[in-house]
């Protein structure tokens, strides 16, 4: 395990990434486990990370990319005891501390000691060997495929706990999913359809709308054509829905608000059209609403999101390339282009 290995690095801000040699993570110790990336999906904070974007920490250059992935154990320490070489498996890309309070109680990504997020701040897992504590390792089920799994932590895990920890969705409601596209668009698409929810859905291209019909939407609008908050309260009876999903940003937000009923609940994990919008404060308290901030995914969000994709609720993938193609699909992905999830396989 001396020789170098291959590594999609980002040198410069600003810069797109590129191939190149790195040394090898090297043999596992302890509670180590060694992992053979096999397959890395395309999200925005790959975008945001490299354009430097690091969120209230400094993020350091070189780094190596790519923020979600799944790959097979090569190796373990003697003190591994969950995953065993040749295993299927996810790494979280938090490191997380494991010993704080909100880890103790299962919520690794409220954890008061994290070192960082992977492809972010620290390397990421688009290169051929990783090096991870194994509470960072969630193994995969039996028949979900690596170009799947490589979906669950940022993408499926995510929508899990907006959905289900957050925003409490439950059968019967009606939920406006943002973006219905994108990867999380996607997910939350037929996460909700999958518990019995009506799903009403904006996309930003006609090619789009049959699209995100034929995954369960019920109702799909092409906000560049019509404001989606006036055709949401007409759907609704001028009531407005239960929940928003909410991860665009400034260009949504007002409208996301006048979509919900009293007494709605929207839950947010991003901020991809700006991060600062205007709020009424007044339609917050006269309408009662609930705004919730949504951040990542514990460790059992990973595991309920790996038995939903092993019953059959699984990624929709737009594309899979070659790990070369990377910084081409992310401009794929700035452009909004992509309808579901890109995946690079790592050979």
């Amino acid at each position: 395990m001396t020789d170098p290995m291959l590594a999609l690095r980002l040198e410069k801000e600003g810069q797109p990434s590129r191939l190149m040699e790195v040394p090898h993570p090297g043999a596992p110790a302890g509670d180590e486990v060694l992992v053979r990336m096999r397959a890395v999906s395309l999200n925005h904070i790959d975008l945001f990370g490299q354009r430097g974007m690091a969120f209230a920490q400094r993020q350091a250059f070189p780094l190596t990319a790519g923020v979600e992935a799944a790959g097979e154990v090569e190796a373990v320490g003697p003190d591994v005891r969950t995953v065993r070489p040749g295993q299927a498996v996810v790494v979280h890309p938090a490191l997380f501390c494991g010993d704080c309070r909100w880890c103790n109680r299962g919520r690794e990504n409220l954890c008061e000691n994290v070192g960082g997020i992977a492809g972010f701040h620290v390397d990421g897992f688009a290169c051929h060997y990783v090096k991870a504590a194994e509470r960072r390792v969630v193994p995969v089920p039996e028949g979900v495929s690596l170009r799947d799994a490589a979906c669950t932590t940022v993408t499926f895990g995510t929508v899990q706990h907006m959905l289900f920890d957050n925003a409490k969705l439950e059968p019967g409601e009606t939920i406006l999913v943002q973006a219905g596209g994108s990867g999380i668009g996607t997910t939350a698409i037929k996460m909700a359809k999958a518990i019995g929810a009506t799903v009403i859905t904006t996309v930003g291209s006609d090619d789009k709308v049959e699209k995100a019909k034929a995954i369960g939407a019920d109702h799909v609008i092409n906000y560049r054509e019509e404001r989606f908050e006036t055709r949401v309260r007409r759907l609704t009876g001028k009531k407005g829905v239960q929940v928003v999903f909410e991860h665009v940003g400034a260009d949504t937000w007002a409208g996301s608000l006048l979509a919900l009923e009293r007494g709605g609940r929207l839950v947010t994990c991003g901020s991809t059209s700006g991060i600062n919008a205007n709020t009424n404060l007044y339609q917050v308290f006269q309408q009662q609403l609930t705004i919730i901030g949504s951040f990542g995914s514990s460790l059992r969000n990973l595991r309920e999101a790996l038995d939903k994709m092993a019953t059959g609720l699984t990624p929709v993938i737009d594309s899979e390339i070659d790990l070369t193609e990377f910084g081409l699909a992310l401009e794929r992905l700035q452009s909004r282009q992509v309808f579901g999830k890109i995946v690079a396989t790592i050979s």
